[in-house]
């Protein structure tokens, strides 16, 4: 079983993030949802440990300051 890693790990933040933007351009923003939830579940499926998985799902909706669930 896995820890999250909650620390910087990605080689050129800056550029994904431009990239993650560009994944946007253009769509409505029922297709930018569906797009987003198609990442994330091919992440998970990357990830394959449902108790990192579960601790980043937490942590998610814990820093978008909303109720736990």
């Amino acid at each position: 079983m896995g820890t999250l890693n909650t620390f910087p790990n990605l080689n050129d933040p800056d550029g994904f993030y431009e990239e993650l933007l560009r994944l946007h351009e253009g769509l409505s923003e029922e297709e930018s949802t569906l797009v987003n939830a198609k990442l994330v579940l091919i992440l998970a499926n990357h990830i394959g440990d449902r108790a990192v998985i579960t601790e980043a799902l937490t942590l998610a909706r814990k820093s978008a300051n909303v109720d736990q669930f």
